[in-house]
């Protein structure tokens, strides 16, 4: 399982914001709201390439009223964070961002040819999945 602490990182939060690296600290974070910038980072990271990838996490109007709140609701951050989680559970596998990019965003035979990000950004059940082919990816079990 990757480290709170791993999490924090991809999402931004300040190094020296430790509580925001233990397990209920970075709860605790997400249920506060965590900053629209975490948004921006992990959606640079993950898709640079792809302006409306944010979108697809916190839709365009809801996103607008945010920026002027300064902060996600507590439903986004959750799914910011599965992002930025299975983000880097894809790092410590490939090791490389491109081929993290290419597993994330290209369809899988394991779960009926659909992309791993999109079921990620669905769902906690579909982030699950996509964790598991990690896990068997990093630790060889067929994936």
């Amino acid at each position: 399982m990757l480290a709170f602490a791993n999490v924090a990182d991809v999402l931004g939060l300040p190094p020296g914001e430790t509580e925001a690296r233990a397990p209920f600290g970075l709860i605790s974070r997400i249920e506060d709201g965590l900053p629209v910038k975490a948004l921006e980072r992990v959606a640079r990271l993950i898709a640079p390439e792809d302006a409306q990838f944010k979108y697809r996490l916190v839709p365009k109007a809801t996103l607008e009223r945010r920026k002027a709140a300064g902060h996600l609701s507590t439903e986004e951050g959750t799914r910011l964070a599965r992002v930025a989680r299975i983000w880097g559970l894809a790092l410590d596998v490939w090791k490389d961002e491109d081929e993290a990019r290419q597993f994330l965003f290209r369809p899988h035979p394991m779960i009926e040819d659909e992309r791993p990000m999109d079921l990620v950004v669905r769902s906690e059940f579909g982030g699950e999945l996509v964790a598991d082919i990690l896990g068997g990816l990093k630790y060889g079990s067929a994936a």
